[in-house]
């Protein structure tokens, strides 16, 4: 068994980076919650503001089946559920004041009270001028209707200093906003927002960074022989903010980001697989030795 959900994978994989990271939670009042906290805990995250539910939630579960290269099938248990009962109250100002970036997560969005939660943090990390991060990250169970779906994302979308999302998942957020579904449009109109950096992902086709200055950076996939089809996207966000925090060009982001999606594809687990940072530079090395660069074009 592995600790997953996206936000769970991606401070796992900023942590083992190096980066000190805080998570703010909601986890069952049993093994599965105390399994979670404790492997936080053993992978340098602080679980301060880690709480237990009181009124008898469930954590998420998750059966994943790797069929095969191409298919892999995912069974989630999601009914009265422990993350979506994260609540405004949770939210420490103080905590979010001393942060360097806020990760919100679309799917904190889906339903009550968690939904008021992301929208207290987004609302306090302008206010203390702290950078505020976007993962899309659609999941279809929990939402009501696409209506909701573009509002939520929307709103925390236009306070976002970085939004990362697949073009599928921009599409959703630009429902009501009359845009002609381009990743030029879509850039263009977040960057006028208070977005500098837009991650526009493609899958096997590679992705997009467009940076408020105009400019287009592009990456292809680094090619490995896939074992699963999902957990790719975390290791992406964690490596890509990594670069990010650290100062590095764009470029150099979009490699560690792209090189960390391939390693966490081929590999069996998510957050468990999450590479350090010599793994990720040697990984780099080597397919580039066999491969060639991956880059595919700056404009």
């Amino acid at each position: 068994k592995y600790v997953g959900g996206s936000p769970a994978n991606i401070a796992v994989g900023l942590s083992r980076l190096g980066k000190k990271c805080g998570f703010f939670a909601r986890v069952s009042d049993d093994r599965f919650g105390e399994f979670v906290t404790d492997y936080f805990k053993r992978e340098g995250i602080d679980v301060s503001h880690v709480k237990t539910c009181e009124n008898g939630e469930s954590l998420g579960l998750t059966f994943t089946e790797i069929l095969s290269h191409e298919e892999s099938s995912i069974l989630m248990y999601r009914n009265g559920i422990a993350d979506l009962s994260l609540s405004p109250e949770d939210i420490d100002e103080e905590y979010i004041r001393q942060a360097k970036a806020v990760l919100i997560s679309g799917t904190a969005l889906a339903a009550c009270p968690s939904r008021e939660a992301a929208l207290k943090a987004v609302y306090l990390a302008r206010k203390n001028g702290v950078r505020i991060i976007f993962d899309i990250d659609y999941r279809a169970y929990n939402w009501k209707n696409m209506d909701e779906i573009a509002l939520y994302y929307s709103c925390v979308a236009r306070e976002s200093d970085v939004i990362l999302g697949s073009r599928e998942e921009y599409d959703l957020t630009e429902r009501f906003l009359g845009l002609d579904g381009t990743d030029e449009s879509t850039a263009r109109y977040w960057s006028s927002q208070c977005a500098s950096v837009v991650v526009i992902k493609h899958g096997k086709s590679g992705s997009t960074a467009y940076t408020g200055d105009g400019k287009s950076y592009s990456i292809r996939p680094f090619p490995v022989e896939a074992l699963k089809g999902f957990g790719g996207g975390d290791g992406y966000a964690s490596s890509f903010l990594y670069g990010l925090f650290q100062g590095y060009e764009i470029m150099d982001c979009l490699e560690l980001g792209s090189a960390s999606a391939s390693m966490l594809v081929a590999s069996h687990g998510c957050s468990a697989d999450m590479p350090v940072l010599s793994a990720l530079q040697e990984f780099i090395r080597r397919e580039k030795e066999q491969y060639g660069d991956m880059v595919a074009r700056v404009e």
